[in-house]
């Protein structure tokens, strides 16, 4: 029969399963209705209504659009058409209208500008039968992620402290690039449980490690993803919570005292204490070290909150902006071809940041960000960079060459001196450009050589030893054979 009550445009939900877990408001709707637009026809209940209605699915769209998102607007732009007719139109969705479902928020909202009235019929979502099937309560908090979104990602956008629930896994495909984001932070063997058809009798849970999630055989539209969550210290933010516990007025008395300006000399000994470990190779080292490092940071954060200055947010998002902005081949639609192309866009946004913070393109400009408080060969190095970036450079490197030679001339002509000091700068500058023109950290090369002289070094004192002799009883003869000696066993 014709329903003459429905006007504008009627969004049902038509739960997770079968027919039973219908809404008795959906289920009234549906008695008085002689036609129905649906989502997609892959839900149970469709079967039970197919021979009271005529049943329109919009499932033709999937075949004729290569994206959801062009699926999406095709049904939108069809339901908000039907929904202008005197009838109206009623459109069913799988679970619950505004739960993992991309059409209806956009349909409400295109529906208001037009002036279309839209009436919600609630509908249960695929979570509560989830969360039953797994005897899993959801509170204090659980990730909700969709499949098509996390398989995008490189990194998951959320902490691995919280369980995670991904859903829409509909094929294997899917699966597997869930599961390459997932592995970027969680065990390979972490047993996770698959959620076959929830919310009917053939309801299924698989538990099995992480990397077989996408050799499954069962995965369809209904399946759905549970990751438990690994233990609270993994988190960032659990980390953010200590370090506040440790600033509170219950907290660490030493804690609680410091400052940004008491705190600069452990920010300072941690980067070189996390420098010597990446000098060394040592990844377990580099990690503790990366930990010592990054609780400075928060230390500072968490006084930025107490003083009203900034907020870990702040700094969050700062970074998040300048990076994406810096980086436009990446980010935006700008195209490079080599890495020369990638600095010159680099400098170009920069120059256009000085601009805009009412800074000069003088050299005086772009030499202000280089940190006095970085090591001499580094600042060296950093200040010749942002020179050469603007063309303040040498053609080739033979000059560069020669100037080494010309200050090392100087400084055996200033020897005994006043000027001594600063021909030996001189020199150390033109050394730090030769660097820089063979493409060599001035800084982690000198500090590999201080590492392999500390080496050797160590190598005489020991053999010393073992030869019954201090080492100022040593000959320089002997020291050289023993240095030597050190060198051949490198």
């Amino acid at each position: 029969m014709t329903n003459q009550k429905q006007t504008g445009i009627t969004i049902l939900g038509l739960g997770p399963g079968s027919g039973d877990l219908l809404t008795v408001e959906a289920r009234n709707w549906l008695e008085q209705i002689d036609e129905l637009y649906i989502r997609t026809a892959e839900h149970p209940t469709i079967q039970i209504l197919s021979n009271k209605m005529d049943i329109h699915s919009f499932d033709y769209l999937y075949e004729e659009h290569a994206s959801f998102e062009d699926v999406y607007e095709k049904i939108v732009q069809q339901v908000l058409t039907l929904g202008a007719r005197p009838q109206g139109v009623t459109y069913a969705v799988p679970g619950h209208p505004f739960v993992a479902e991309a059409t209806s928020p956009e349909i409400v909202r295109r529906a208001k500008q037009n002036g279309i009235p839209v009436r919600i019929i609630e509908g249960l979502s695929f979570l509560e039968p989830v969360f039953s099937a797994l005897e899993l309560d959801p509170f204090p908090f659980v990730t909700l992620m969709d499949a098509l979104e996390l398989g995008q990602r490189l990194q998951p956008p959320f902490p691995p402290s919280s369980p995670l629930l991904v859903a829409q896994i509909y094929s294997r495909m899917i699966a597997s690039e869930v599961k390459m984001a997932l592995t970027n932070v969680y065990p390979d063997e972490l047993v996770v449980k698959l959620v076959h058809d929830a919310g009917t009798a053939q309801c299924k849970i698989q538990a099995i490690p992480l990397y077989e999630i996408d050799r499954q055989e069962e995965i369809s539209l209904r399946t759905v993803l549970y990751v438990p969550p690994l233990p609270v210290e993994t988190s960032f933010e659990e980390f953010q919570e200590v370090i506040a516990r440790l600033r509170a007025p219950d907290g660490c008395p030493w804690d609680r005292e410091q400052t940004h300006l008491s705190l600069r000399r452990y920010l300072l000994e941690e980067t070189y204490e996390l420098l010597d470990a990446l000098d060394n190779e040592l990844p377990e080292k580099t990690a503790e070290e990366l930990g010592d490092l990054l609780l400075q940071i928060l230390l500072h954060a968490q006084i930025g909150v107490e003083e009203g200055e900034f907020g870990m947010a702040d700094v969050l998002a700062g970074i998040h902006r300048k990076i994406v902005r810096r980086h436009p081949h990446v980010f935006g639609d700008l195209s490079v071809t080599d890495a020369g192309g990638v600095v010159a866009a680099w400098e170009k946004v920069k120059a256009q940041e000085r601009i805009e913070n009412s800074e000069t393109n003088s050299a005086v400009g772009l030499l202000r960000g280089v940190p006095a408080s970085l090591p001499a060969l580094s600042q060296a190095q950093e200040i010749q960079t942002r020179a050469a970036r603007v063309g303040f450079d040498w053609e080739d490197i033979e000059p560069v060459y020669g100037k080494v030679a010309e200050e090392f001339a100087e400084v055996k002509e200033a020897a005994g001196s006043p000027r001594i000091e600063s021909e030996v700068g001189d020199l150390m500058f033109a050394a730090v450009n030769l660097a820089r023109w063979l493409n060599v950290d001035a800084e982690t090369a000198l500090r590999s050589t201080n590492a392999r002289f500390k080496k050797r070094f160590e190598h005489i004192e020991k053999r010393a030893t073992e030869s019954g002799k201090q080492l100022t009883d040593m000959t320089q003869e002997e020291m050289d054979r023993f240095w030597d000696e050190a060198k051949s066993n490198e």
